[in-house]
């Protein structure tokens, strides 16, 4: 069972919309996964419109790809490396710790993750 970044088993991301390189739900990812797929975020309008410009339109519905588009609130595995290309320009979405894979702490220092925490564990 894969981990999250907690160091425990990998929670469900979303499965409305269904999310995941592996469209099962999770953050989970393997070597093809060349984006990194692992980071649960909860969209906001404005990392939506920073996606969009960025190139990878997340918001408009792809009906061929069962994707029906992302609104802010929705829960999605998003590209590690956008994700931190959102936090440098100020725009990174909270994250669900329990949900991101633990790999991401390969490239996102720990507190870092904890300050965007929408499940912050206890102290």
């Amino acid at each position: 069972m894969a981990k999250n970044v907690l160091g425990t088993d990998l929670q469900v991301c979303s499965r409305d919309p269904l999310t995941g390189f592996f469209r099962d739900g999770k953050c989970n990812t393997c070597g093809e996964d060349t984006g990194m797929h692992t980071v649960c975020v909860e969209a906001t309008a404005e990392f939506l419109e920073f996606s969009r410009a960025a190139g990878n339109d997340l918001s408009t519905p792809i009906p061929e790809y069962r994707f029906p588009g992302l609104q802010p609130g929705d829960r999605w595995c998003v590209c590690l490396p956008r994700w931190l290309e959102a936090l440098e320009a100020g725009v990174a979405p909270k994250l669900l710790l329990k949900a991101t894979h633990i790999s991401a702490i390969e490239h996102i220092e720990l507190e870092t993750l904890y300050e965007y925490a929408l499940d912050p564990p206890a102290q």
